[in-house]
């Protein structure tokens, strides 16, 4: 069955890091940059998203929710350096960038799969782990088809291009990127060189992807039930080709389903929702949810997998263990303990995440670490303070027998 959709969208996610005391200097290049704005929450507008998250994990991602008008207008009158130096103290800063128009683009003349970049965005932890985010959708496009074709081959654009060569290359065309080296270079520009990331092990040359898509309620309803397009759904959630033709395993996907005519598929490079218009749900409120709420609990759970990284690379440096104690602590009790939300659906899609990431590993991991360097430094410390006690009563002995000497002449 050739399937049709109604709906869709794929967000590009580029994970990198920046370098430990360079963070405050990030942020006064992101403000100078004319194209780049801070993106501001705000309760009304952004309701939902107020309302979703708990107000520590609403405060860790969106300071920008306590800033109010006047707050606002008083940081845009400071000086820049001023400004950057205030927002590299916040958790959380996010920038968007001001496109004219929805950037197009198209794969391989031949097949004439046309999209749009319709969003850019830069998410900046004070840590120095930071998120690009490119959010794009097909131009008048009901094929299904394209759009596996597009997320396989999108998420590579990346690499070398002698390697997207290999099966189609993208051009984008536009005046700001005419070409896959402009666009490459323009992720660079932003991301700078990839060292940091790389000391983490982090693919810096292919994309993780958010997706979602809403096929045509003929291809799933009452009738036409999802076991007969599960190879569908399957091939979306592992980012495969349209022409795939290898065996295709479930087992292999942690899937959610909260809802009659949509599922979830995670692994640990994409997120995507599969989802039918036989409920109109699925193309009016849902996709808003996934956009927004569902995202940023996505990007939070990226967010640890990666400072978890980045506290087990320090507690290899013995000049960093004190540091990383520390920040391990903080850690613990600012995001690790903390539910982030009381809705049922988040909650649930929040734990799928944690599985998927392997976080409760990785933590007991770090953990193990701290607690074998605060074991040692405890010893350490005893040592020190029995030679410390060991030498007082010596000296104590050595004083009194000068005090007996003493008396025994008079």
């Amino acid at each position: 069955m050739e399937l049709k959709i109604n709906y869709q969208y794929t967000y590009f996610i580029h994970p990198f890091i920046i370098k430990d005391g360079k963070y405050q200097r990030y942020l006064l290049k992101m403000l100078k940059d004319k194209n780049c704005n801070l993106k501001v929450f705000q309760k009304e507008k952004d309701f939902r998203m107020y309302q979703y998250f708990l107000p520590k994990t609403r405060d860790f991602l969106f300071s920008s929710f306590s800033f109010g008008n006047t707050k606002l207008k008083k940081l845009e009158e400071l000086p820049i350096e001023t400004r950057a130096a205030i927002l590299s103290k916040y958790s959380c800063n996010i920038f968007e960038y001001t496109l004219k128009k929805d950037i197009q683009g198209k794969v391989d003349d031949n097949k004439g799969i046309f999209f749009n970049i319709q969003r850019i965005e830069v998410i900046c932890f004070n840590t120095g782990i930071c998120f690009l985010v490119i959010k794009t959708n097909l131009e008048e496009d009901s094929n299904f088809a394209n759009i596996l074709n597009f997320n396989y081959k999108f998420r590579d654009i990346n690499q070398e291009v002698s390697y997207l060569d290999a099966y189609d290359n993208i051009r984008l065309q536009t005046g700001s990127f005419s070409e896959v080296e402009t666009f490459q270079e323009f992720i660079k520009n932003i991301t700078g060189t990839n060292i940091e990331a790389m000391k983490l092990d982090i693919d810096t040359e292919r994309f993780l992807t958010y997706s979602y898509v809403c096929i045509d309620q003929e291809c799933w309803n009452s009738i036409n039930e999802f076991d007969k397009i599960k190879h569908h759904f399957i091939k979306y959630a592992n980012i495969l080709p349209a022409d795939n033709s290898r065996e295709l395993e479930e087992e292999k996907i942690k899937t959610f389903s909260k809802w009659k005519y949509a599922k979830l598929g995670l692994t640990k490079q994409s997120c995507a929702l599969f989802s039918s218009s036989s409920d109109m749900n699925n193309y009016t409120i849902l996709p808003d949810e996934y956009e927004n709420q569902y995202f940023y609990t996505y990007l939070l759970n990226l967010y640890k997998r990666i400072y978890l990284k980045k506290l087990q690379l320090k507690f290899k440096d013995p000049k960093k263990v004190k540091q990383a104690r520390k920040e391990f602590i903080d850690f613990t009790k600012n995001l690790w303990i903390q539910e982030i939300t009381e809705d049922e659906t988040g909650s649930i899609l929040n734990h799928k995440m944690q599985e998927v990431f392997e976080l409760e590993i990785l933590y007991e991991g770090v953990k193990n670490k701290y607690d074998i360097l605060y074991k040692d430094l405890n010893i350490e410390k005893n040592r020190k303070s029995t030679i410390i006690i060991a030498i007082i009563l010596v000296a104590s002995l050595i004083f009194n027998i000068l005090n007996f000497v003493a008396l025994t002449r008079i």
